[in-house]
């Protein structure tokens, strides 16, 4: 009969559902990062999950209309034994065949029905799983995106990981854990050359490697942040540490020579106002 067919052809297409969950499964553990990449309208222009959505929904419809055509058939039948029952004695004894018959529809029209509500669960869950995927991946989308941030009056765009990397070689050093923060300030800088933290995390690696006794790499980081923005804030104080750490390592001309640089080229600084005072109680 034609609606077996159909129930058998509807029982039997499942695939597509399987394939989306595989597929969906990759894409949520995969790289977001491509990903985000790609423009928002090419997304899910060619997803697994929405052609196995369109042939699920395709699939109940054709469930819908097997399911009606077999409700019409179920009402003719019986329409014919009621006239059967009504007629002849020759006439009745057709009865039981069309009684046969009635059964016969009902049980493929429970078939039928069983397995519309089946396909329906389906392509709910699916819509579910897709909507829960989407979610996960936008939320893991939004850590990735830059924020701005304040910082001696400098204003930049920093990525989330980028922050945290700084924040925590920050929190190492206020523990007082100097040379392990040392450390962590020189691995941001490997990654992050390019930040807006780089003339912060320069400074500071300086501060935790004089903290250190490291004096003269102290001095190699100091240096590095006069020279390449001479005009951050804390330029200045970078000269005022660098003839500390010549002090300690007991060159009093280099720090003499360092004070009244500092001086000449950042006179209007706390730390030039510093330096005038230690050149006043050399002389």
């Amino acid at each position: 009969m034609s609606h077996v067919r159909i129930a058998q052809s509807a029982a039997a297409g499942r695939s597509p559902q399987r394939r989306w969950q595989i597929a969906l499964a990759a894409w949520v553990s995969g790289g977001v990062l491509a990903a985000a990449a790609l423009p928002a309208h090419a997304l899910f222009s060619d997803d697994e999950a929405r052609r196995a959505i369109l042939d699920l929904r395709s699939r109940l419809e054709t469930q819908r209309q097997a399911v009606e055509a077999t409700e019409r058939h179920l009402q003719a039948t019986e329409r014919q034994l009621q006239e059967l029952q009504a007629g002849s004695d020759s006439a009745r004894r057709g009865v039981l065949d069309v009684v046969n018959q009635i059964e016969a529809v009902r049980r493929e029209l429970a078939t039928l029905r069983g397995q519309q509500e089946h396909l329906a669960r389906d392509l709910a869950d699916l819509q579910r799983q897709q909507r829960d995927a989407l979610a996960a991946f936008d939320e893991r989308l939004r850590a990735l995106e830059p924020t701005k941030v304040v910082v001696d009056g400098d204003e930049f765009t920093v990525r989330p990981d980028e922050k945290a990397a700084f924040e925590e070689a920050m929190a190492v050093l206020r523990a007082s854990d100097f040379s392990r923060a040392a450390r962590l300030y020189g691995a941001f800088l490997a990654r992050y050359p390019g930040s807006g933290y780089a003339p912060l995390a320069w400074y500071w690696q300086g501060n935790a490697l004089y903290a250190d006794r490291q004096y003269r790499a102290a001095i190699d980081s100091y240096q590095r942040l006069i020279d390449q923005w001479p005009q951050h804030p804390r330029a200045a104080e970078a000269m005022l540490a660098i003839a500390s750490c010549q002090l300690e390592l007991k060159d009093a001309k280099a720090a003499r020579a360092t004070w009244q640089a500092l001086v000449t080229r950042y006179p209007h600084t706390e730390a030039a106002a510093a330096a005038r005072e230690r050149l006043a109680r050399l002389r």
